[in-house]
């Protein structure tokens, strides 16, 4: 990697301070990152911008974000901008990330793995991100998998690369997106970036996550022998069909049997299926009405809403996998319809609890959250509120233990009511009743 800035060069930011560069930290397409002191604030990180990159329109839309704060604390937004007088080449303070983070690319390649709550959080907090920025009338302009970094430990998510962000349906010249993420109409030159770009950008982000495969990726890919910007503008523009369409199977993914390679939508295959059909019937949307209809995408509401269903449907099945309940599998007789991934078994459900729409399975380590019985705290997971707990003397029974400091009213199944105290339990039985204040649940088996 070349180096713009030697260990020891002394910049001066907007604000006055001294910024001494420490060491270099990598580089990309627009710059190169480093280590610097930052005055007396501590140690931040600098990216320096090649000449082709330092134009003044990159200096004005900088400044503008400098001025303006973070949409949260998701964003290693620019904090100052650094110059070197006389060199005509400047750049921008930001914090420095955390070395827990890794880049969604490298979950994307298999050189991280997670677990599915984790995958799950990471896609919730992606999601939340840009609703955030995208509420403040913002548009991110390069959605992807490159620009996003996540603690494999937690799903805990960190947005990079903020320098691209810009107003929304600005005309402001410059990045247009990465390749394979952009929407059809910027493919095809009758667009500029905007929050509804930036909704197609982070569907197929979400799909990449889910099913480690391209949405549009599917047979008509064979047909292709040189993969170069006529066929990416093909199956990204000019023709874009989902591999999953129900009416389209032009370009419906091949089975790893018949493409070992995984390039037709193999892999999307092999994902799809396990997922609940509320959950598919989202990217369902996002990839034929929101595909060329940019009115009709998927907003980030909606894919909250689908990430929250999942997160609340996983349970695990008696091989240990992770399963998701999918209501349209459950008959009428009570029997499941759906089968373990895994072992190929019919799973044998855990209690689950019916709060308004939403359903909670409520495995051994489960939680209820303010999303779940908050009073409007919608996606709010950091609290919890309810666990479920195994009886003290007798392992085969089970309750939800209140952790709040209000009391909860249970109707039990023969109709008598109890009052559920801070601290305590009220044992999982079917047809068991809980007022939780705000909103009443409802134990099913």
């Amino acid at each position: 990697m070349s180096t713009l800035l030697s260990p020891g060069k002394v910049l001066r930011s907007g604000s006055g301070k001294a910024t001494k560069i420490i060491k270099a930290l990598g580089s990309g397409g627009q710059g190169e990152v480093y280590l610097a002191d930052w005055g007396d604030e501590g140690q931040f990180a600098v990216k320096w911008y090649y000449p082709q990159s330092a134009t003044p329109e990159q200096r004005e839309a900088l400044q503008l974000l400098i001025k303006d704060s973070a949409p949260s604390a998701k964003f290693l937004w620019p904090l100052d901008l650094v110059e070197d007088k006389g060199s005509g080449s400047f750049g921008y303070i930001m914090p420095v990330r955390e070395a827990r983070y890794r880049g969604l690319h490298e979950y994307v390649a298999g050189r991280v793995s997670v677990n599915s709550s984790t995958l799950i959080n990471i896609g919730l907090e992606v999601t939340k991100a840009y609703h955030d920025l995208h509420v403040k009338g913002l548009c991110y302009r390069d959605i992807s998998f490159g620009n996003a970094f996540f603690d494999p430990a937690n799903g805990d998510v960190l947005i990079c690369d903020n320098d691209n962000v810009a107003v929304n349906r600005s005309v402001v010249s410059g990045v247009l997106g990465t390749p394979d993420f952009m929407a059809p109409e910027i493919v095809l030159d009758a667009a500029k970036p905007s929050n509804l770009t930036d909704l197609y950008s982070l569907g197929v982000l979400l799909f990449y996550l889910f099913h480690l495969g391209h949405p549009l990726t599917g047979k008509k890919v064979l047909k292709i022998h040189c993969w170069d910007i006529a066929a990416r503008n093909l199956l990204f523009g000019k023709e874009p069909v989902f591999i999953f369409d129900p009416a389209n199977k032009s370009n419906a993914a091949v089975g790893l049997d018949d493409d070992p390679t995984g390039e037709a939508g193999g892999m999307a295959l092999k994902y799809w299926n396990l997922y609940p059909a509320a959950f598919r019937n989202t990217f369902l949307k996002a990839f034929t009405q929101g595909l060329k209809d940019a009115d009709r995408r998927v907003t980030e509401s909606e894919w909250l809403v689908a990430l929250s269903g999942l997160r609340n449907g996983m349970f695990r099945c008696s091989c240990g996998s992770a399963n998701f309940y999918d209501a349209e599998a459950l008959q009428s007789s009570g029997a499941y319809a759906k089968r373990c991934w895994k072992c190929g078994r019919e799973p044998k459900l855990p209690f689950r609890i019916r709060i308004g729409t939403s359903i909670v399975m409520l495995n051994a380590d489960a939680t209820l959250t303010p999303h779940h019985i908050g009073n409007g705290e919608a996606f709010d997971f950091s609290t919890e509120i309810a666990q479920v707990v195994r009886h003290p003397t007798d392992p085969n029974v089970w309750g939800l233990k209140n952790l709040t400091d209000k009391k909860w009213v249970a109707t039990l199944p023969n109709g008598s009511l109890r009052d559920v105290e801070p601290g305590r339990s009220v044992p999982l039985a079917t047809e068991t009743k809980i007022n939780f204040g705000s909103v009443e649940g409802e134990i099913r088996y």
